[in-house]
């Protein structure tokens, strides 16, 4: 059974990100006209996406597009960081992440979203050091992991995210007061070839992972590179994955933040 993407996203606490999102346009392009910093400076909000794959800008375009066309979207990729994170660990690239997230603020970021789950808790830390709030697109996923019921499997293809996604999903569980099973499941060979371009490959066997998961209530796809694996996907359980969450969660932010007035560029 495919969880459905039309779920309502779950209420984020402003202990869990601090955040506020606004809207911009235009509509249709996901980015911003060009604009000085100083011009920038002056809009009330632009929600900075913090990526560790240039695949990831056409899919959240689309995203905004289907549920918020009012709202602009500005894209920092570094692979990079994605690349010494798994080598080094996510500490070892809080240094850049925080100068990536310091030159969305200068670009006139008011809130940015993560949507690598290896350096999400890195780039949330970064952030608030910065005064510059910051969600972690995982975050919403995985308080819907929680609310879904206590044995949680987690996959992924990176096994650097296996940890974080973990702590992210513990950390939800506490604050929810529920108590929760968690496995962990590996892909092998599936980040080979979604690196190498195979994307239906990569999708392949990641769906055949989650057909085959047992004794779960709920199944959890640990990065957003994952997400198109639960298209029409029949595992038995819901299968959660970030992006549309994550972003409805910052679209919903910027819907009820009355500070905002709807002004986009032309």
């Amino acid at each position: 059974m495919q969880y459905p993407d039309d779920m309502a996203a779950p209420t984020l606490g402003q202990d869990q990100s601090g955040i506020r999102f606004g809207p911009l346009g235009p509509p249709g392009t996901g980015l911003p006209r060009t604009l000085s910093p100083a011009a920038l400076g002056n809009l009330p909000g632009m929600l900075a996406l913090l990526h560790t794959s240039p695949v990831h800008v056409p899919v959240f375009d689309a995203l905004r597009d289907e549920e918020a066309p009012d709202l602009t979207l500005h894209h920092l990729v570094r692979p990079e960081l994605l690349e010494r994170a798994r080598a080094q660990g996510p500490e070892a690239v809080a240094e850049d992440v925080a100068a990536a997230l310091a030159e969305a603020t200068h670009d006139g970021a008011r809130s940015a979203l993560c949507t690598c789950s290896t350096i999400g808790s890195v780039a949330e830390a970064a952030g608030a050091a910065l005064g510059l709030p910051v969600l972690r697109v995982d975050r919403p996923m995985a308080a819907a992991a929680v609310a879904a019921g206590p044995r949680i499997v987690v996959l992924a293809t990176v096994e650097s995210t296996l940890a974080p996604t973990e702590a992210l999903i513990a950390e939800e569980a506490q604050r929810a007061g529920r108590e929760v099973r968690m496995r962990t499941v590996l892909v092998p060979g599936a980040w080979e070839r979604f690196e190498s371009g195979d994307t239906d490959g990569h999708l392949s066997m990641v769906a055949a992972a989650a057909r085959g998961v047992r004794d779960a209530e709920v199944i959890v796809l640990a990065q957003a590179s994952m997400a198109p694996a639960a298209e029409g996907l029949d595992a038995g359980v819901p299968v959660l994955s970030s992006p549309r969450l994550g972003l409805r969660a910052a679209a919903q932010r910027a819907a009820s933040d009355t500070s905002f007035s709807g002004l986009r560029t032309t």
